[in-house]
């Protein structure tokens, strides 16, 4: 291992001003992720996979859905043998919404007070440059054993579909970590929040409304159903515990919908509520599920009222030991950067990294440039030092988990 005094041989060959500028290309994208969009992260993905060839790294370009490809790089370290580390991000972004409401160009990646500003800085295209620029600096710096996979995905803001995909690919079979780059405010998050999205179609009969004991009132009932799901979150506080980094299940509603408001004299026949459910680590979802269901149909039967519940997506809580090789790695890299050894956390919501443990059963640890919550908000930024420094920590963290780093075993576990 090459450790001990001095500065390490990819510091002096990481190219951070390309990084900046990398991650300004990427935010001047709009990779928005919205229904019906088309092309989504293309204009990104071919960016990304000119740099590749650029570095002359072997990769594959895959579209998961039309328009809409993952890019994903395999560096051979020359140096023997050895385990398999990946590095992941994701092109898309969420809209910016009104431009009007920001203070500077969502697009423009501008550069002022040492902060670069719009949409993706921190969420996350400047994650994908810093570990982009990482693991070349590591390959310039000499061999290595092992291979580092460089993954950059569709479809993290929708359905993750690029994470499904690569999950499902043979390459995902032989990665033995992952380092999910998601902005996480130099926390080393060993733990996600898991996600029920839940949908609640309520049924009852239509009426005029001076009449209302002819219908039977969805309106009214998704009102009492929501008042039943804060009953539910506080069973599930209960029920499983107060996580040290994740917190505690939230039961949120986040859709009520029912009538027409330029029918204000109508009892609807129908409605719906919309669920956003975060589980924490030891969460069974099924329980869970079945406790809000019960709830619900409880709650709107005092109206005669219907409800059929359908899971709109799934995704467990995950975690991974604070011990574990993958970990263990990431803290040494980061203690050397700094100084100082980092804090644990948690995801507040999920990444990609929960499909590819959930799928692929990788273990997946998260650490990124950018503030933790300042993703999906007007005038997101990312303090521009932090991407040179990500990128030394990313050099860093995979030389010690390739090389073993001083802990014991380096693979998948």
């Amino acid at each position: 291992m090459r450790s001990g005094p001095g500065t390490p041989p990819w510091e002096s060959v990481l190219d951070t001003e390309a990084a900046v500028a990398f991650t300004q290309k990427l935010v001047r994208l709009r990779t928005v992720n919205a229904a019906g969009a088309e092309a989504v992260e293309k204009p990104a993905a071919e960016l990304v996979s000119e740099l590749f060839s650029r570095f002359g790294w072997e990769h594959t370009v895959t579209e998961v859905a039309h328009g809409r490809p993952n890019v994903v790089a395999v560096v051979d370290g020359g140096g023997g043998a050895g385990p398999t580390l990946m590095f992941e991000g994701h092109t898309d972004v969420v809209t910016e919404g009104d431009p009007a409401d920001w203070s500077v160009d969502p697009y423009g990646a501008e550069i002022r007070d040492g902060r670069m500003w719009g949409r993706g800085t921190a969420d996350m295209k400047s994650g994908v440059a810093a570990m982009i620029y990482g693991v070349r600096a590591l390959q310039l710096a000499g061999p290595f054993p092992g291979r580092v996979v460089v993954g950059v995905m569709a479809d993290e803001e929708g359905m993750m579909l690029g994470a499904k995909a690569f999950a499902a690919s043979p390459t995902a079979s032989e990665v033995d970590g992952v380092v999910v780059c998601e902005p996480e405010g130099y926390e080393v998050c060993t733990s996600a929040r898991g996600g029920i999205r839940l949908r609640l179609d309520l049924t009852g009969v239509m009426a005029h409304g001076a009449m209302p004991q002819e219908g039977r009132n969805p309106v009214a009932a998704g009102a009492r159903v929501v008042e039943a799901l804060a009953a539910v979150q506080e069973w599930a506080t209960g029920r499983y515990g107060t996580h040290p980094h994740a917190g505690s299940v939230t039961v949120t509603p986040t859709v009520l919908l029912g009538g027409d408001p330029d029918q204000l004299n109508v009892i609807p026949a129908h409605g719906v509520v919309g669920v956003d459910v975060r589980t924490v680590p030891g969460t069974d979802h099924a329980e869970l599920t079945e406790r809000v269901r019960t709830a619900a149909q409880e709650a709107a039967a005092a109206f005669g009222v219907a409800v059929e519940p359908t899971v709109v997506d799934d995704r467990p809580a995950i975690e991974i030991p604070e011990d574990h090789p993958l970990v263990a790695g990431l803290v040494a890299a980061h203690t050397r950067v700094h100084g100082a050894a980092p804090a644990f956390g948690a995801v507040p919501g999920t990444t990609d990294g929960t499909i590819l443990t959930r799928d692929a059963g990788l273990p997946t640890v998260v650490y990124g440039p950018g503030g933790k919550w300042i993703a999906h908000q007007k005038d997101e930024y990312v303090q521009v030092r932090e991407i040179g420094e990500y990128a030394r920590v990313y050099a860093a963290a995979a030389w010690h988990f390739l090389t073993g780093g001083g802990q014991a075993g380096g693979t998948r576990s």
